[in-house]
């Protein structure tokens, strides 16, 4: 196999900048690639985890796998509101990339995880910096969501059932 090469610490704010360049060309695969360089020459970079994520939750329509990979960068998030706020995000990408694929209870899933991205987001507005916001927004984005797409419904009761079942 291939020896990957080392990126040198002077060469981050560099590479962050083009992470955040690929993600905006719609290419998150380059993205993820270059935080991970970043990540192995400075492990604990919060800008460089933040894109990771964000580039993996890119990727939710493609790569199923994503999803976990994601889940795994939240605990290395350095604040509780970061946490929060950010599995809010995976939570969220997840609902419309699963409504995306279509397919049987897309629609419920869908539902499931929005709810679960607005209990995220209702937790870091509990905990949030003075003057951010942010949290609330993505709240609000949800709850528009659910509000003009009435088929995203939670699952019929006798369904619920039968999957706890399962």
């Amino acid at each position: 196999m291939f020896q990957l090469k080392p990126l040198s610490k002077q060469a981050i704010p560099r590479a962050l900048e083009k992470a955040e360049h690929y993600r905006v060309l719609n290419e998150p695969d380059e993205a993820e690639s270059i935080c991970l360089d970043i990540l192995d020459t400075d492990p604990a970079n919060q800008h460089a985890l933040v894109v990771l994520l964000l580039a993996l939750t890119d990727q939710f329509d493609a790569r199923e796998a994503a999803v976990q990979q994601a889940k795994d960068v939240v605990p290395r998030l350095s604040g509780e509101y970061e946490q929060a706020y950010y599995a809010g995000i995976i939570a969220e990408r997840h609902a419309k990339a699963r409504l995306g694929r279509s397919g049987p209870d897309a629609t419920f899933a869908a539902y499931e995880w929005l709810q679960e991205a607005m209990n995220w987001y209702e937790k870091a507005e509990g905990i949030r910096p003075s003057g951010n916001d942010d949290a609330i927004l993505r709240w609000n984005t949800c709850a528009r969501f659910l509000m003009q797409n009435p088929a995203v419904q939670p699952r019929p009761r006798e369904r619920q059932e039968e999957s706890l079942l399962e």
